[in-house]
């Protein structure tokens, strides 16, 4: 039987789940994306908090261009957040996406701005 896309998307999400996990120090990136907007947080999983967090629908976010564009200007807004939080490195949660198109844009924003995972 074949699986629909979100139980295929949470096999693979649970499966870099096993392996991924943040802590204060080094927090883990999460991504969310649906069909309009993209949302990133940084979550430390010893004490189930969120450090900081960025999406689309934020108001310094501009809506034009494309969502990759959009992708990219969250993150570079999260690793702003994160810095004057006093974080530098994170691992990279791609929920289960392809490191592809938005999730990729989202990555390379947070690393030019200063993120290092």
């Amino acid at each position: 039987m074949a699986l629909t896309k979100t139980e295929r998307r949470t096999r693979i999400r649970n499966r870099i789940r096993k392996k991924v996990s943040g802590t204060n120090s080094i927090p883990r990136l999460s991504v969310f994306r649906s069909n309009k907007e993209i949302y990133a947080q940084l979550i430390d999983d010893v004490s189930g908090k969120t450090l900081a967090a960025a999406s689309s629908l934020d108001k310094e976010i501009s809506k034009e261009g494309t969502k990759s564009d959009m992708a990219k200007a969250v993150g570079s807004a999260l690793a702003k957040k994160a810095t004057e939080a006093g974080l530098e490195t994170c691992t990279f949660d791609r929920g289960g996406y392809l490191y592809h198109g938005r999730v990729k844009a989202l990555a390379e924003g947070a690393r030019e701005g200063g993120l290092k995972f």
